[in-house]
């Protein structure tokens, strides 16, 4: 079986020295895991567009993407990502929950304390070095 290559979009939010982090729901290879908000790339959109758009949908809130961060490969065991990094701010108010099963705002040097998926711990520590 050949696995599905994904490519995802997140936002780094920062805000007063913390990250904003949210806990996925019940579903998926990574169910109950921590992640930071995005989502997947549709067809013909740029990565920027996904970004704003899965934000939008998710949390219900505008974010300004201020730069690429990083691009990371990650292979689970029934998919392979492609997770492109946004450092964001927000731009009108505080994110709402939709999709997620929780969130939280994290402390940048003690983003290791919480459970994340796989894929993103290959930047949390460029973070709390460069965020």
């Amino acid at each position: 079986m050949t696995k599905k290559h994904l490519h995802v979009v997140c936002a780094v939010i920062e805000k007063e020295n913390k990250i904003y982090c949210v806990q996925r729901g019940s579903k998926g290879e990574c169910a109950y895991k921590w992640e930071f908000p995005g989502g997947k790339v549709e067809p013909g959109e740029t990565n920027e567009e996904a970004l704003i758009r899965e934000i939008k949908e998710e949390l219900d809130c505008s974010i300004n993407i201020n730069r690429h961060f990083i691009t990371v490969e990650h292979e689970y065991n029934t998919f392979f990502v492609t997770l492109h990094v946004y450092l964001c701010s927000l731009v009108d108010k505080d994110p709402t929950l939709i999709e997620h099963h929780a969130s939280i705002w994290q402390d940048k040097d003690k983003l290791r304390e919480l459970d994340f998926a796989e894929a993103d711990y290959k930047f949390i520590d460029k973070i709390s070095e460069e965020v």
